[in-house]
């Protein structure tokens, strides 16, 4: 995992999670379902009022993945989670460990944030990110 850092994006990495939204939506087959555009990146992860966050993923100073999250909230727990909304990993550059680190980062947060939980969603069909959400421990909630 040498040469792997995780770090908080920044407005001037919009562009670059554009991109990588552009390259998720090809891998899940649904790139003609992406309306975001840059501009709405940096607004809506930027921007004053946003609630939402991003972490970039690097390997010897290249920008490989991201994810975005945001923190939801339990009425049951009477405590905020942490749900994940996006993590990607550019195919190239898979099984260096940076899925694991970004989720780890982001766990350490919830952590930190005292969250209930973390959450995310995963389409059926995607088996390599399900084994690899298996194989750090993850279990499927099907309610």
């Amino acid at each position: 995992m040498s040469g792997l850092e995780i770090r908080q994006a920044s407005i001037e990495d919009s562009a670059l999670i554009h991109r990588f939204v552009i390259e998720l939506a090809v891998y899940e087959k649904a790139e003609n379902e992406v309306l975001a555009t840059v501009a709405d990146i940096e607004l809506s992860l930027f921007g004053a009022e946003t609630t939402t966050h991003a972490v970039i993923s690097s390997f010897n100073e290249i920008p490989i993945g991201f994810a975005v999250y945001f923190f939801n909230f339990s009425t049951w727990l009477g405590k905020h989670g942490l749900y994940l909304e996006d993590l990607y990993v550019s195919p190239e550059h898979r099984g260096v460990g940076a899925g694991k680190a970004l989720l780890k980062h982001l766990a350490k947060i919830a952590l930190a944030k005292n969250c209930g939980r973390f959450e995310w969603n995963v389409l059926d069909w995607n088996e390599p990110a399900i084994q690899f959400y298996k194989s750090i421990g993850a279990k499927p909630q099907d309610e």
